[in-house]
């Protein structure tokens, strides 16, 4: 491989670094061809790809990414898996094709810039993929409308049985049928006074006392003659 090569090569592993959340490191010996590409068509599940690296120039990757954990992990065979999507899926793929093989040994990784050692990996490996939690989420979501639906469905359905219970007691008599009664009319706030007092009929009316008769004002003393 020579320089430009070598250039173009870091600069892979700088894209793929920059463009992963996750990194998990697996010793690689012992694989065959074969299981290597099932395990690729496996991660590709899970918008992941795995790559053997040369540890020097992942190292200067490392260097200008400023990823210091990924270093401590190039030693010996080393494939990387670069994880863009469901990290535990990834991590589960690679736990699962560890049973099936015996060997991709866990070495470390790195999720979101900070360091994971192989329990950590094998712990994400057991965790729910993202497909798993987002269908127990609809799912939590859903419940609730299920249950209003079905209190609803309940509602109608005894009303339609109350409504059934009406019409057959009006049909055996046990109900009158015909038109409903009229509304009582509501009594008035206030009962109207009457408009005036009856005097009794053996009784005259008042009548106001007439005035005094004018003083007479001749004089009736005797004249002196």
């Amino acid at each position: 491989m020579n320089r430009e090569q070598k250039a173009a090569a870091i600069e892979e592993i700088v894209g793929q670094i920059q463009e992963s959340e996750a990194i998990f490191a697996v010793d690689y010996r012992g694989i065959t061809v074969a299981q290597i590409a099932e395990l690729r068509t496996k991660l590709a599940e899970s918008d992941a790809s795995l790559r053997v690296v040369k540890n020097t120039l992942t190292e200067r990757a490392a260097t200008q990414t400023e990823t210091e954990a990924l270093k401590a992990l190039l030693s010996g065979p080393t494939a990387l898996a670069f994880v863009r999507g469901d990290v535990a899926a990834a991590a589960k793929a690679l736990a699962d094709a560890q049973k099936a093989t015996t060997f991709l040994a866990f070495k470390g990784g790195v999720l979101n810039g900070e360091a994971l050692d192989a329990d950590q990996i094998t712990a994400l490996s057991k965790l729910p993929t993202r497909e798993v939690l987002y269908q127990q989420l609809v799912g939590l979501v859903a419940s609730p409308i299920s249950g209003l639906a079905r209190s609803l469905n309940g509602l109608i359905g005894g009303l339609a049985i109350a409504l059934d219970g009406v019409r057959e007691k009006k049909e055996s008599g046990e109900i009158p049928s015909g038109d409903a009664p009229a509304p009582a009319a509501a009594p008035a706030a206030e009962e109207a006074a009457p408009a005036a007092e009856e005097a009794p009929a053996d009784v005259a009316p008042a009548v106001d006392a007439p005035a005094a008769d004018a003083a007479d004002t001749t004089d009736t003393t005797p004249q002196e003659d």
